[in-house]
């Protein structure tokens, strides 16, 4: 059973659960991004396993009235047992998501699976559109697709941001949470947030719809929202379950609002992650427990 204090950041244990939570959010007109909780997968079992789970939400979500799409770790897919594994399983719910409308989001994780994120990301938007539909057309949720994320720490983002201009789909901006080498990525907040800035001018200029604010900073915030308005470009704002919630549904009144929502059995290390990441994480965590 997961503890309250943790509860905060996680949908539940079960698909049942997750669901169960998106239809709150909806009801709130926060649309969800679920994910099952699971990485570094070393074991191909494990793999086929949450591989088959995936599909199985996938179906669950299409066959009910609810805003939601999912969000998949390569690791989680068995990219540590090699690229073709990964590939693999990942088409399966790619394809199992497009018969039925669902978008799939594919996360970034540390910089070693960056080509291979991105390799894959490219070929299975490109299979799995018409060809001719904008990004504006593929949408989160409902009528399937699929998206990738981009992380600015990273000193090669913004040449892999101008790739991903043409290709087909969504991609999500974030800062980055992973501790990489300074020979290949920013160390510095003030220069994380210059570099974030930089990518969301770039696409907000250069992308046909597809963007996607992956940011609780109140300034990043704004500025896309500045740039939405100069450009006109369809966008969207995503943010974590349990951090700045009241923001999210603030947004949600006017703009395309997502929550990043995981859950499973496997929730114990997220939770840290999420503590470790930002120390106020924990405060909110406890007054939520102490209702204050």
């Amino acid at each position: 059973m997961i503890p309250p204090i943790a509860r905060r950041f996680v949908a539940g244990e079960s698909p049942a659960e997750a669901l169960d939570h998106v239809r709150r959010a909806n009801r709130r007109n926060v649309k969800v991004i679920v994910n099952l909780l699971g990485e570094h997968y070393d074991d191909r079992d494990t793999v086929r396993n949450d591989a088959a789970e995936y599909r199985s939400l996938v179906a669950d979500i299409a066959a009910s009235d609810l805003d939601a799409c999912i969000s998949v770790k390569p690791s989680q897919l068995g990219l540590d047992l090699g690229e073709d594994v990964f590939r693999e399983e990942l088409e399966t719910i790619v394809g199992t998501a497009a018969d039925r409308g669902i978008f799939v989001w594919i996360d970034m994780e540390d910089h070693t699976t960056t080509d291979a994120t991105l390799d894959a990301h490219e070929e299975f938007a490109r299979k799995y559109s018409d060809g001719e539909r904008s990004a504006s057309d593929l949408g989160s949720g409902g009528t399937g697709g699929v998206g990738v994320c981009v992380q600015a720490n990273l000193k090669r983002t913004r040449e892999d941001v101008k790739r991903l201009a043409g290709v087909p789909g969504k991609v999500r901006f974030v800062k980055g949470a992973y501790d990489e080498p300074a020979d290949i990525a920013y160390t510095d907040s003030d220069r994380v947030n210059t570099e974030y800035e930089a990518l969301l001018e770039f696409a907000f200029e250069h992308f046909d719809g597809g963007i996607a604010v992956g940011s609780h900073d109140p300034a990043m915030i704004e500025r896309a929202i500045d740039l939405h308005e100069e450009y006109g470009t369809d966008f969207e704002f995503q943010m974590l379950r349990g951090v700045r919630e009241d923001a999210q549904y603030e947004l949600a009144r006017e703009y395309d609002m997502w929550q990043y929502a995981p859950y499973g059995s496997r929730w114990k290390s997220y939770f840290y992650r999420r503590v470790m990441e930002r120390k106020e994480n924990l405060w909110f965590a406890l007054r939520a427990v102490i209702g204050r």
